[in-house]
């Protein structure tokens, strides 16, 4: 969609007035973007990344077939929906386009009625299913990405990670003696500190292209790219002072009589044969340092040079002894 949101349509189509009065027809409830040609509708599509393309069949160089087959394979465009119009009105003929993946046909001269109906109908289709493809990357519980887009996610930082050479820093909250908590509370008690915690996670975090997920039990996971040790520190230990703010009552707990959580993080700082795997479990490492240091507590792993200085300090003791 467009800033204004609203839904994008490109018209492809050889014949100026057809552009032309398709144009006026949907312009009140759509942004429209105009092609005169086959080569320029795939450069607008490719620029704009329209919701839905009204292709024209027959026009001179490249045709509506062809440029639906390079929609359907290398274009940048992504898979738009295609309805192709066409004064070939023969049953094969649709059927021809409807097999090369187009959703609908409509034939020339098109009725301004059918042509709302059949866009409409096809836009909604269109945002209902994006509906359900952000719901099934959406716990249903905390209202956070879930594992699957947590996964994702993570797997594209990762690469973009290495390719750029900037940090990318990892963090895994866990909420302290929950399982204690939901035995004294209640389950129902347990769901709602989950939210609560979820929620001043992600009010904290608004970091550029950061992901705060669940992913499982009372466990979150926080990616930071772009974000160096220090900085993710900072911001994870301003997570758990948030949390621990809420004044949510633990009297089981053996860290604090409110509800507080212990983060451990880790961040790629060019690690020679590090992969997306270590880094997680040196995060997931932390997390457990933190827990077996008395709790509502953040662990990080130092830096790779802070290492080599304490393998050298190190060194430097053995030396003297």
């Amino acid at each position: 969609m467009n800033p204004a949101g609203m839904q994008k349509i490109l018209i492809a189509d050889d014949d100026a007035i057809n552009r032309q009065v398709l144009a006026e027809l949907l312009k009140p409830d759509y942004a429209v973007v105009l092609a005169k040609n086959g080569a320029q509708a795939l450069e607008l599509a490719a620029r704009h990344a329209p919701d839905l393309i009204l292709l024209d069949v027959m026009m001179p160089d490249m045709d509506g077939h062809a440029v639906l087959r390079q929609l359907r394979t290398g274009s940048p465009a992504g898979h738009p929906t295609v309805i192709f119009i066409s004064g070939l009105d023969r049953p094969e003929d649709e059927a021809a386009g409807l097999n090369m993946g187009a959703a609908d046909y409509i034939s020339k001269p098109f009725n301004a009625t059918v042509v709302l109906a059949r866009v409409a109908m096809h836009l909604q289709m269109l945002r209902q299913r994006r509906m359900l493809e952000q719901l099934a990357q959406i716990d249903g519980l905390t209202e956070l990405a879930n594992r699957r887009r947590y996964d994702d996610v993570y797997a594209a930082e990762w690469q973009r990670a290495q390719r750029s050479g900037r940090p990318l820093s990892l963090a895994l909250l866990d909420i302290d003696s929950f399982e204690q908590y939901n035995d004294r509370y209640g389950h129902p008690a347990g769901d709602r500190a989950l939210r609560a915690a979820a929620r001043a996670t992600v009010a904290a975090m608004r970091r550029p292209g950061g992901l705060t997920a669940r992913h499982g039990g009372d466990e979150l996971v926080l990616i930071m790219p772009d974000t160096d040790a220090t900085q993710a520190r900072a911001v994870v230990d301003g997570i758990r002072h948030d949390i621990g703010a809420l004044l949510i009552a633990h009297a089981a707990s053996p860290a604090a009589p409110v509800l507080t959580v212990s983060a451990g993080g880790a961040t790629y700082d060019g690690r020679q044969h590090e992969t997306a795997a270590d880094l997680f479990e040196a995060a997931n490492a932390q997390l457990y340092q933190a827990k077996r240091a008395g709790r509502n507590r953040v662990a990080w792993r130092a830096s790779a040079i802070d290492e080599m200085d304490m393998g050298g300090d190190r060194q430097e003791r053995q030396g003297a002894h």
